[in-house]
């Protein structure tokens, strides 16, 4: 079908021209009426409407009448149709592109094809998105990407495209191998340097990507380890160009995920001045290697050395994960080459200080969004039970201080400002951040355990705009509700009716409220926050004391999204809710144990005020109401409820079911009916089957996510033998203990575009299991393996081959484990908490070096020691966590467990040497006496978590703490 379409546009199917047919009575023409009338319409002085429906048929009908001049006004519509700028550009559909540009080819009309390849090429993205891409002409994908005005957001965009059309054509059609590699070399075009690390090594199993994908992935780790390669070097690695692409049509720059760019590098990638002195390219190679320093001195780069030159229309930068890019000199480059700047997104990047943005702020003050997140920590302190922590700081190097701030205002234009994640920002911080509060609208801080209600509350109280405020996981409570709920009017805001009390808070004109997580919010605080709040579209209020007092206070009409997870909301609640909020598309309400199921039908466990309730009425009024896109749920869902739904999820795009739901069999039968568009799957304790799996893969045919985690059935490696070419992200958690290795090719085979992998209780894998996952997906960015057998019992090195890892958790995965023995720690004097403990086997009777340069050891006494190590040579090295540091330049999160250590304890890296590692969870286990076997009371014992110990690294120095979770 595919083949035959595209030899179809290749050869032009557009024929318009006038039928003649001739018999014995003479020869008759046929005329297409629209087309001849329009025609004569022109001739008699008429005036044309032209549009790309009726443009080839007035072309071919000026050509068969010579009418030069309805030629001149098509080619005149044509030219000003397909040089519009901006989004108004894209008028006329791909389709219509190509049969203009196959009309063109086919009556010779050089300024068709000069005019649609200019346009495809302007608006490639665009094209990319549509379903006719995989259409395009061979000759005409090749004129665009050679074309000047060729714009694209990023390299790995292009490559994206260009893999998918081959895909679509050449993998569909039966060409000689001297076709596919002609059809394959336009894979050539794109600049292999500016790739994504975690893109070109994915892509080292591709068909027709493989050999490139090899030499990006060789040349990006060359350009990291020899820093000083900019200038000529970067741009002539391999022979290849590293220019970013950039046009006067650019409005989006995507550097995210390339470790290789640094600010030598972006020096010498950004497009320049035609008339740039070459021989100043020796001088520019040092000034480069000058802006890898991180003293937090302002380089100020001499335009007269570098002559960059200035795209108007970017708006938007995007620098996340790129850990080696030092901003005080980015910010000066962006500020030249794109003064329209307005978003800069530097996710994952920590070392992006609170000085930069101020600094950012000055240089380009058109900038209103900024995305500074980074991973939030696995310790929030109102969740956890910590034993003991302190605190490292390092000197601060640049710092400014409030005063120096307040004393030089600034003109700030930033409206929407994350820092989600951000454990380095304390109160003084937010003090500081205040100085841009005037026109602050957005703030998310979730995960912020630094700050404090206080200084939360100081913030809000500057921020008179605020309309979105994101607090998840905070110390956000009681003081911060009063700000929010106090009267604080504002000149020019609009009368509200008498009857909103609230009308002049910033509650009230709040759109997006998250405060999941918020322990310090009490019962009365919410009530009133409940009753302030009117605007909302967004609300979370996970693992909060709300019941359904508070939530029957919330008079709003506009929400779109609700997560109340882990509450003790009742459905009578939820549903006056649904009720009077018909647009709701995100629901959650995961572990909501007040929903539970009885004879088929959602019941309240305690009475409410008003009586007469059944959960078929919260299904009715979801079905009747409202258009689901995701969901969450939990207690309370059954094949019945399911079925009552059935309206309000069938456009459901991702679920997940919790403890609680029992679907059952039937039930996931039925919502693989109801629910065909569903992208993300995720099932908690639910009765599984290898027909459910297979029914998943066969019905959902653009799946990405996929979860099953302690489900009960009676699954086999047939599940997982279908194809699943989209599926992004697998978690099979204790649904799989009969994996081996052979199961796990037949995996790699299924699904070959993972990009995350998480695998626990596989207890028959072993270290062969490694080569398995880096050979079969080379590309993963995520690896948890927990209680999978002797994967690591030889250590880790195979591993190693996945080149963009940034979380990787390996624990409980060697056959060999011993039992820890105690060593007393003793805090500095600064903190004098009481004393906590690290734990290390004691046959090497010391810690890691980094903790023991601030800490007070007490070695083991030698009748402590049990002789022979067990373990000796067996399970994970001792300087793992320092070479995957080095080795996985991406890495910023790592779980291990002491049990797994070959030498009973690891060393944690230097500051410097960590490179982008973020935080370092290890956790310690302790022998217990099983009490259920009489007969070997003595020599029966298992493992059990004791604690665990948590370093995390920001901008401002290492923290350590040890809780009495796993996490």
């Amino acid at each position: 079908m595919k083949a035959s379409k595209l030899k179809q546009r290749e050869a032009g199917s557009f024929n318009i021209q006038p039928i003649l047919v001739v018999s014995l009575l003479g020869v008759s023409v046929y005329w297409n009426l629209e087309t001849t009338v329009n025609v004569l319409k022109f001739i008699y002085g008429c005036p044309l409407d032209l549009s790309f429906n009726n443009f080839l048929p007035l072309l071919e009908g000026a050509l068969f009448f010579g009418l030069d001049d309805l030629l001149l006004e098509c080619k005149t519509w044509f030219c000003r149709t397909t040089s519009t700028k901006g989004l108004s550009s894209v008028q006329i559909p791909l389709d219509s592109i190509i049969e203009i540009w196959n009309f063109g080819l086919d009556h010779a009309i050089d300024f068709l094809a000069e005019l649609c390849t200019g346009y495809f090429a302007r608006n490639f993205m665009w094209a990319v998105s549509c379903s006719s891409f995989s259409y395009v002409p061979f000759n005409l994908l090749c004129s665009c990407i050679e074309h000047p005005h060729l714009t694209v957001d990023s390299e790995k965009h292009l490559c994206e495209a260009l893999l998918g059309w081959l895909t679509s054509n050449v993998g569909s059609m039966e060409f000689s191998s001297n076709t596919e590699d002609d059809y394959g070399s336009i894979l050539e075009k794109v600049q292999l340097n500016l790739l994504p690390l975690w893109f070109a090594s994915g892509k080292r199993r591709n068909h027709y990507f493989s050999k490139l994908a090899d030499e990006s992935t060789s040349d990006i780790f060359s350009l990291m380890k020899d820093p000083s390669m900019s200038s000529c070097c970067v741009l002539r690695v391999s022979g290849r160009n590293s220019r970013i692409r950039l046009t006067e049509y650019t409005e989006k720059v995507d550097l995210s995920g390339c470790p290789q760019i640094t600010s030598a590098f972006l020096l010498s990638a950004l497009p320049c001045s035609n008339n740039m002195d070459l021989t100043l390219t020796g001088t520019l190679n040092r000034s480069s290697v000058k802006l890898q320093c991180f003293d937090g001195a302002r380089h100020l780069i001499s335009q007269s050395l570098f002559q960059l030159l200035a795209f108007e229309a970017v708006c938007e930068v995007d620098v996340s994960k790129c850990p080696n890019i030092h901003f005080e000199a980015a910010i000066e480059l962006f500020c030249k080459s794109f003064p329209s700047l307005k978003i800069l997104k530097a996710s994952y990047c920590s070392h992006f200080k609170l000085e930069t943005l101020f600094h950012l702020v000055r240089e380009c003050p058109l900038v209103n969004e900024v995305d500074l997140t980074t991973d939030v920590s696995p310790i929030i302190p109102t969740q956890v039970s910590i034993v003991s922590a302190t605190v490292e700081e390092y000197q601060e190097l640049g710092g400014v201080s409030y005063k120096i701030l307040k004393d030089k205002p600034l003109l700030s234009s930033i409206t929407k400002l994350v820092l989600k994640g951000r454990s380095d920002i304390d109160d003084m911080d937010l003090q500081k951040l205040s100085l841009l509060s005037s026109s602050l609208s957005y703030l998310n801080i979730k995960g912020c355990t630094s700050v404090t209600d206080m200084g939360i509350s100081k913030l809000i109280c500057k921020s008179m705009k605020l309309h979105s405020l994101v607090v998840s996981d905070t110390y956000f409570g009681r003081n911060s509700t009063l700000v929010l709920c106090s009267d604080s009017p504002l000149d020019g805001f609009p009368a509200m009716p008498c009857e909103l009390n609230f009308s002049t808070s910033l509650a009230f004109r709040l759109q997006k409220l998250h405060i999941g997580g918020c322990k310090n919010v009490d019962v009365r605080s919410l009530l009133q926050l409940m009753s302030c709040t009117y605007s909302l579209k967004s609300l979370c209020l996970r693992e909060t004391v709300v019941d359904d007092h508070a939530l029957n206070n919330f008079s709003g009409s506009s929400l779109e999204k609700l997560d109340i997870s882990e509450t003790m909301v009742s459905g009578a609640s939820l549903t006056q809710l649904v009720r009077r909020n018909p647009g709701l598309k995100l629901f959650k309400v995961r572990s909501c144990r007040k929903l539970s199921l009885w004879e088929g039908r959602l019941e309240v466990v305690e009475a409410l005020p008003y009586h007469g309730f059944s959960g078929e009425e919260l299904s009715f009024e979801l079905s009747r109401r409202c258009t689901l896109e995701g969901a969450e749920f939990g207690w309370g869902l059954s094949p019945f409820s399911l079925k009552n739904l059935g309206p309000a999820i069938r456009s459901l795009r991702t679920i997940t079911v919790g403890l609680g739901g029992t679907l059952g069999e039937y039930g996931l039968e039925l919502l693989l009916t109801v629910c065909p568009l569903l992208e993300a799957v995720v099932l908690h304790f639910q009765v599984i089957s290898d027909n459910i799996v297979k029914r998943i893969v066969e019905s959902l045919k653009h799946i990405k996510v996929l979860g099953l985690c302690y489900c009960l059935g009676g699954l086999s490696s047939l599940s997982f033998q279908l194809s699943m070419p989209n599926l992004r992200k697998l978690r099979l958690e204790r649904v799989t203990p009969w994996m081996t290795n052979d199961d796990l090719v037949t995996l790699t085979r299924s699904c070959t575009s993972l990009i995350e992998l998480s695998l626990s209780g596989c207890t028959h894998l072993n270290s062969d299991s490694q080569q398995i996952i880096s050979y079969g997906w080379p590309g993963l960015i995520s690896i948890h393996l927990e209680d999978c057998g002797e994967v690591t019992s030889e250590g880790v090195s195979s591993l190693f081959d996945c080149k963009a890892i940034e979380d990787l958790s390996l624990r409980h995965t060697g056959e060999n484990r011993v039992e820890e023995k105690l060593v007393q720690v003793q805090l500095p004097p600064l903190l004098d908490p009481p004393p906590f403990h690290v734990f290390f086997c004691h046959h090497k009777g010391q810690l890691s070096s980094r903790v023991m340069e601030h800490f007070d050891v007490v070695p083991p006494t030698s009748s402590d020691s049990s002789g022979v190590d067990p373990t000796q040579g067996r399970g994970i090295q001792r300087n793992f966590i320092v070479d995957a540091a080095s080795r996985w330049p991406m890495l910023r999160k790592i779980a291990l467990d002491l049990c797994d250590a070959n030498e009973g304890g690891f060393d944690s890296p230097s500051y410097a040497g960590r490179f982008s590692l973020n935080t370092v969870r290890i956790a310690k286990c302790k022998q217990q006496r099983c009490s259920l076997d009489f007969q070997c009371f003595e020599n029966c014992r298992k493992s059990v978590h004791k604690e665990t110990i948590i370093l995390e690294w920001n901008s401002k120095g290492l923290k350590t703490i040890i809780v009495k979770e796993r996490v």
